[in-house]
């Protein structure tokens, strides 16, 4: 969708006993997003954290927020998340039972609607809902499980959604990408159509986040 990737670092990667402080740290001229994944413990075994810690967050950087429900039936809580303003929501396909009409408040809201897939999903399974996304999201490591490797049939299925895209919406949808994705492999990831990547352990490595990111920024262009 566009010619420079953005990156959205993984807050559950950071210290969340001093993020809040850390993140006052981040360049916003470097770090373009902040991604919060919000898990229930019902869709995905783990638990982190909800609305009242993202909103805390928000008021210590200038960051857009890019929030990522791993929740049972997101319709029954997405108002939370709208009041917060953030610049895209995403829900699972998996777990809610209208998308389309999930999609559609969130947009009516004024906020970019995004949809994720699981890594045993098919692809093909969102291609019917593409006109009610502003973004989709490719997992490509499983849910709720931090420090996993990248997994490598993810490549064909965004290979297939940016097919599908530039047929019938080019240039209106993002695709994200999240999972063990580091320097070794992003330029793979985004010549293959993402353009907004999620970065866990390779943004947050060492304490220096904006390095890191400017660092994947490079790599994503062959630098």
């Amino acid at each position: 969708m566009t010619s420079e990737v953005k990156i959205s670092p993984s807050i559950i990667a950071g210290d969340l006993t001093t993020i809040g402080c850390d993140v006052e740290n981040f360049d916003s001229t470097i770090v373009d997003l902040l991604h919060m994944d919000v898990m229930d413990g019902n869709f995905v075994p783990n638990l982190t954290f909800g609305h009242g810690f993202i909103k805390n967050l928000a008021g210590h950087t200038p960051i857009p927020l890019d929030i990522h429900l791993m929740i049972e039936r997101p319709e029954l809580s997405i108002d939370s998340y709208i009041a917060l303003n953030p610049w895209c929501l995403v829900f699972h396909y998996e777990a809610s039972r209208f998308p389309a009409r999930l999609l559609t408040s969130i947009r009516n809201a004024g906020i970019k609607a995004g949809l994720s897939i699981n890594p045993a999903t098919p692809v093909e399974s969102v291609f019917d809902l593409l006109g009610f996304c502003d973004l989709v999201l490719v997992m490509s490591v499983d849910p709720g499980f931090y420090g996993q490797s990248f997994m490598e049939h993810s490549i064909t299925k965004i290979e297939k959604l940016k097919k599908a895209i530039d047929r019938d919406f080019a240039g209106k949808i993002h695709i994200q990408v999240d999972g063990g994705i580091n320097l070794s492999n992003i330029k793979r990831v985004v010549d293959a159509g993402a353009d907004i990547i999620v970065a866990g352990n390779s943004a947050f490595a060492g304490g220096d986040v904006n390095s890191n990111v400017a660092a994947l920024k490079k790599a994503a262009v062959g630098n």
